[in-house]
Formats: structure tokens, C-alpha cells, sequence
């Protein structure tokens, strides 16, 4: 086992060098950037001496909590990817906190980020999830973040839907490689004609919707999800997203995203003509019973009854 701890950093040739007339505890004081990666750590001791701390890297240890940093109120980026990590607490303290690295841990739920009002950048790609599990949002964090954080990775972390995230209204870099994003169907019923009809609705289209509340958004990378595959995905988010520059590692031509917002306001606006005619063709009758919800169409034909084979009609007449 081995902990962080004051007297671990006086033993670590890489901090203190012992200067003339510099005492330990003062050298401590003036302490801005801790580095301990890759040091078999699994325990965070009281570090309260480095009160100046801004930049603190865990990376590639075994801690399993984040604790005892309550001290830190200067930090302002904090590196603790590919630790043992489950649960994101003990924060609350710092508010200066402007880069959060979580990538690689065991984190099911995006939580405890309420005070960080400062937050610009969070990382949380390639969690150690159980099978069948995927990584959730408290919308109370999502809340809080909305108005500061510019960037978000949350790739390959068998997330199937982005809806709770459209709050983060200040998003300019955003990664969601190599998770869940695909088709899904739904029931759609159509009055037109009397007649009910199915209608498959792509995630594609839940995509656009949530990107749409993005207006600062820059880059975005989705690779890897079965979204990506449905035709003209890229056309779709670049029409989509009217700034975005970098979709996927490509850059975005502005006479190609020009071309393409012309051509969607065109099919848009032969579409309401369509709809229009047909509403003009085949108005509505009472014949559709808006009582029994939609979908339900009321009719006096009687029920149709399926006629029997022609063999079994012999049968009955010999």
C-alpha cells in the first residue's frame, strides 16, 4: 500500500531539492504542480501543507477515492485517469477547477460536479464498466456545468442516447466515439388518408436536435457508432451544427456546408407543399375519432372475414 503523503514528496528526488535558506515546509508552501504518476498509489493523505497547489497528477495509480483534496481551493486542473476510481466525490472544495481528468476509472455516474462553476473541460472516456452497464448523467451536474464547460469526452462508455446533455448550451469540443448511438424505432401514426402508418425514426434525427441547442460547438467525433453508418449521417450534422469545423478528424469545406443547408431548405419547403396538396386532397373527416387517441380510426364497415379455401367449401356442400 502506499499513500500520498507530505513525507512521500520530501523522499521524491523530482520535488524538493533543498535550497539555501529554504525550509521543507516553506518549499511546501510554494508548490503549484505535484507529479506522482505511475507510483503504485492507492491513497491520498493530507497534502494540506501545499495550500498553492494548482496541478496535481495521479494518472496510472490504484486509488480507488478522491479524497483529502478539500484543502486545494487553488487547483485548477486535476489528472486522475486509469486509477480504481468508482464514485466522483469530495470536490465541493474546488472551485477553481477548470480541467477534470477521469478517463479509464470505474465510474458509472456523472455526479458531485455541483460547485465546480468553473469546470471547462471534463474527461470520463473508456470507463470500466460491468457488462451491460453504461455511464449516466445526474442532471443536477449537467445543470451546473451548463454555462462553463467547453469541452466533453465521454467516447466508448455504451451510452445509447445524448438527449440529457443538451443543457451544456456552451460545448465547443465534444467526443462520444465508439458507444451505443444508433437507429431506434418508434410508433408514428399519420391521419392523412384515414390510415395509420409506422414510421422509423433515427437516432440521427435525436442527434440533430440536441446539437442544434450546441451553437458554439467546433469538433465532434462519433466514430465508431452505428449512427455513423445511416446515409448521409455527415450531411445531416453539418447542416446540423452551422459552426462546427471538424466532424469525425475531417474538416468541414464552407461551400460544402453552404450547399448543403441550400439543398435541406429546399426538400424542407417541397415537403410542406406535399403535405399541404395532400391535406387540401384528403381533408379530415370525422371519420377519425380524436376521443380514442391517436392512431384509432373509426369506421362502420363490418368486419372482414377471410374466405375459406376452396376445398373446404367442396367439402361442406358434398
Amino acid at each position: 500500500m502506499v499513500r500520498l503523503t507530505i513525507d512521500l514528496i520530501a523522499k521524491s528526488r523530482n520535488h524538493f531539492k533543498k535550497k539555501r535558506g529554504l525550509s521543507f515546509p516553506h518549499y511546501l508552501k510554494t508548490l503549484t504542480h505535484l507529479h506522482f504518476s505511475s507510483r503504485n498509489i492507492d491513497d491520498i493523505g493530507d497534502l494540506s501543507m501545499c495550500r498553492n497547489l494548482t496541478v496535481l497528477y495521479l494518472y496510472d495509480n490504484h486509488i480507488t477515492q478522491i479524497c483529502n483534496l478539500g484543502f486545494a481551493s487553488n487547483l485548477t486542473h486535476l489528472y486522475m485517469q486509469n486509477n480504481e476510481i468508482t464514485h466522483i466525490d469530495n470536490l465541493s472544495n474546488l472551485q477553481r477547477l477548470s480541467k477534470l481528468y477521469l478517463g479509464g476509472n470505474r465510474i458509472a455516474v456523472v455526479e458531485g460536479l455541483e460547485q465546480l462553476r468553473e469546470l471547462k473541460e471534463l474527461h470520463l472516456e473508456n470507463q470500466r464498466l460491468t457488462p451491460g452497464e453504461k455511464l449516466l448523467f445526474d442532471p443536477r451536474t449537467l445543470i451546473s456545468l451548463a454555462e462553463s464547460l467547453c469541452v466533453m469526452n465521454i467516447s466508448n462508455n455504451n451510452i445509447d442516447d445524448l438527449r440529457d446533455l443538451a443543457v451544456l448550451k456552451e460545448l465547443q469540443r465534444f467526443s462520444a466515439t465508439d458507444n451505443k448511438l444508433q437507429n431506434i424505432e418508434n410508433p408514428l401514426f399519420d391521419t392523412l388518408n384515414h390510415q395509420c402508418l409506422s414510421f422509423q425514426k433515427t437516432h440521427l434525427q435525436e442527434l440533430e436536435d440536441v446539437f442544434s441547442h450546441w451553437p458554439q460547438l467546433l469538433q465532434m467525433e462519433l466514430d465508431g457508432n452505428p449512427v455513423c453508418k445511416i446515409p448521409k449521417y455527415r450531411d445531416h450534422l453539418i447542416t446540423a451544427c452551422r459552426n462546427l469545423e471538424v466532424l469525425d478528424g475531417r474538416e468541414i469545406n464552407e461551400l460544402t456546408r453552404q450547399f448543403l443547408i441550400n439543398w435541406k431548405a429546399s426538400k424542407e419547403s417541397k415537403k410542406k407543399k406535399t403535405i399541404k396538396q395532400l391535406l387540401i386532397t384528403y381533408p379530415l373527416t370525422d371519420d377519425f375519432d380524436t376521443d380514442q387517441g391517436p392512431g384509432h380510426i373509426h369506421t362502420n364497415m363490418q368486419r372482414w372475414k377471410p374466405q375459406q379455401p376452396l376445398r373446404v367449401q367442396k367439402l361442406k356442400i358434398l
